[in-house]
C-alpha cells in the first residue's frame, strides 16, 4: 500500500504560518511590528500608505528586484504567483533586512537605522518529482501553493518646523507619524507543458498614526494644540502571473530532439485595483506643554469613521535567459497607477511610477563536489524606479545597485538549503530637494523538503 509522508517539522511552520495571519488580530499584529523596529526618520512616509517595502526575496533582491521571469525549483517568487507551479521542493523562507540611510535637505542632515523581518513564506509543490519518478510518471502538469506573510508599506517621521508670528513669536509645528501595512497571502499555480498561471489573494491591514502638536514657544502659559489621527485598513485584493518557458533543445544519441538545459522565460505579473475598507479616528484636544500646569481639554473627538480606500493597479513584465545551474539574466519593466490611489481619511495626490530593474546570477561550478565557493550562486543587478510621491511637483525616485550571494547548505537527509545575502547601494528621495543616500542588507534563508507529500510503498 501507498503512505503519506510529510515532515512533522514543516507542518507545525505550516500551522504557525497560518495561525499567525488568522487567530491574531490586525492591530495587535502591527504593534508587534513596530515595537521591534529600529527608530524610521522620512519625511515623504507622511503621504500615501508610507514608504512601500520590497516584496522580492532576498534572491531577487540580489539581481535588482527581479519579479516577472524568475522561477526557481528551490526559491519562492510570490511576486509572479505563476513560478510556483515549477517548484520541486517544499521551501520555508524567512527573510530579515537592516538599513542605514544619510538623509539630508538645505537645512541639514540626519543618519537613521531601520529593519525588520522582511518576509516569512511557505510554498510546496502539489506533485511530488520522487514520486512521478518512481511511478514513471510524466511531469507534463504540476501545480505548487504557497502562503506568506509581510510588511508592504512603513511610516516613520518625527520633525519639528519653526515659524514666526507677530504675535505669538515662535510657533512650533511638530510632525510625527508611525505604523504602516502588511499582506497576508495565499497563492496557487497551475503549469501544464510550459505555460504556467498564478494567482495571489492577498488580504491587506495595518495602522497608521499621524500627529501634529502646535506650540507657542515665546508663550510660556500657553497651551499646545494637538491633532492627532489614526487610520486603520483591512481588504483583500488580487494578484495574477503568466510565464511561459522556450527551452533550447539538441539531438541526444538517438536523435530525438531533447532540452539542453538552455531556455528563455517570459513572464507577467501584476495586481488589480480595488478598494479596501478604512476605519479612522480623529482628536483635537489642547494641552499644557510644559507640564508645570496639568491642563488637558479635547475639542474634538470621533471614532469609527468607515470609509475607503483605492489600491493602485501594478503590472510588470520581464523576459530572462537561463543556461539551468550556470547562468541567468533578465530584465523587467512595470509600472504602478498610483494616480488611482485614493483615501477617504486621508487624501493625498499621487504619480504613476515605472520601474526597470535588470539582474543577473553566475555559478562557477554548480555540482564542484570539494569547492564550496564554486557552488555559491552571484549576483548583480541594476534598478531605477520612480515614486508616486513628489514635493513641488518634482517625483521622488530610487536608483540602486545590488550584490547578493547564494550559499548552498547540505542539511541532514541530503536536503539542499540556502542562505541568501543581499546588499542595495543607493540613492532614494526628491533629487535636489530631500536626498537620501542608504545601504540595506537583507539576508534570507530557504529550508528545504523534497519529502513533501512523497509516497512511499510499503511491503
Amino acid at each position: 500500500m501507498f503512505k503519506t509522508n510529510r515532515k512533522p517539522s514543516l507542518l507545525l511552520l505550516f500551522a504557525l504560518l497560518c495561525w499567525a495571519a488568522t487567530s491574531v488580530s490586525a492591530q495587535s499584529l502591527v504593534s508587534d511590528f513596530v515595537d521591534i523596529r529600529p527608530k524610521l526618520n522620512s519625511p515623504l512616509s507622511r503621504f500615501g500608505l508610507g514608504n512601500p517595502l520590497d516584496q522580492v526575496h532576498a534572491v531577487a533582491s540580489g539581481m535588482g528586484g527581479l519579479e516577472s521571469a524568475y522561477q526557481n525549483p528551490f526559491h519562492l517568487n510570490i511576486q509572479n504567483p505563476a513560478s510556483l507551479a515549477n517548484l520541486q521542493s517544499t521551501s520555508f523562507e524567512v527573510g530579515v533586512y537592516a538599513r542605514n540611510a544619510n538623509l539630508s535637505d538645505a537645512n541639514g542632515s540626519v543618519n537613521t537605522w531601520q529593519g525588520n523581518l522582511r518576509y516569512l513564506a511557505l510554498g510546496f509543490p502539489l506533485r511530488n518529482p520522487i514520486s512521478l519518478n518512481l511511478e514513471r510518471q510524466q511531469n507534463s502538469w504540476n501545480a505548487g501553493m504557497a502562503f506568506s506573510l509581510a510588511p508592504t508599506s512603513l511610516v516613520g517621521y518625527d520633525l519639528r518646523l519653526e515659524s514666526e508670528d507677530p504675535d505669538f513669536g515662535t510657533t512650533s509645528n511638530t510632525l510625527k507619524g508611525n505604523g504602516g501595512a502588511y499582506r497576508f497571502s495565499w497563492s496557487t499555480a497551475f503549469r501544464f507543458r510550459y505555460l504556467s498561471a498564478g494567482l495571489n489573494v492577498n488580504y491587506n491591514f495595518g495602522k497608521i498614526t499621524n500627529s501634529r502638536i502646535v506650540t507657542f514657544d515665546d508663550v510660556p502659559e500657553s497651551l499646545a494644540s494637538e491633532f492627532l489621527e489614526d487610520v486603520a485598513i483591512s481588504g483583500f485584493s488580487l494578484g495574477y502571473g503568466l510565464q511561459y518557458v522556450y527551452n533550447f533543445k539538441t539531438p541526444n544519441k538517438n536523435g530525438v530532439m531533447v532540452p539542453n538545459g538552455k531556455r528563455i522565460v517570459v513572464g507577467v505579473n501584476g495586481n488589480i485595483g480595488n478598494d479596501v475598507d478604512t476605519d479612522a479616528s480623529l482628536l483635537f484636544r489642547r494641552f499644557s506643554p510644559n507640564g508645570q500646569l496639568f491642563v488637558s481639554d479635547t475639542l474634538r473627538s470621533i471614532t469609527q469613521q468607515q470609509g475607503v480606500l483605492t489600491l493602485p493597479t501594478t503590472y510588470s513584465v520581464g523576459v530572462a535567459y537561463e543556461d539551468i545551474n550556470r547562468i541567468f539574466i533578465g530584465v523587467d519593466y512595470g509600472n504602478r497607477a498610483y494616480s488611482q490611489y485614493r483615501n477617504d481619511a486621508q487624501p493625498d495626490e499621487l504619480l504613476d511610477a515605472a520601474r526597470i530593474a535588470f539582474g543577473l546570477q553566475y555559478i562557477p561550478n554548480a555540482s564542484s563536489y570539494n569547492r564550496f565557493w564554486k557552488r555559491v550562486r552571484y549576483r548583480a543587478g541594476l534598478r531605477l524606479e520612480e515614486d508616486g510621491r513628489s514635493v513641488d511637483g518634482v517625483q521622488a525616485r530610487r536608483n540602486a545597485v545590488t550584490f547578493g550571494l547564494g550559499m548552498p547548505l547540505r542539511l541532514p537527509r541530503q536536503q539542499v538549503s540556502f542562505l541568501d545575502l543581499a546588499v542595495e547601494i543607493g540613492k532614494f528621495g526628491v533629487p535636489n530637494i530631500l536626498d537620501e543616500n542608504y545601504i540595506q542588507f537583507t539576508a534570507g534563508f530557504s529550508l528545504n523538503d523534497n519529502s513533501w507529500f512523497f509516497k512511499r510503498k510499503l511491503n
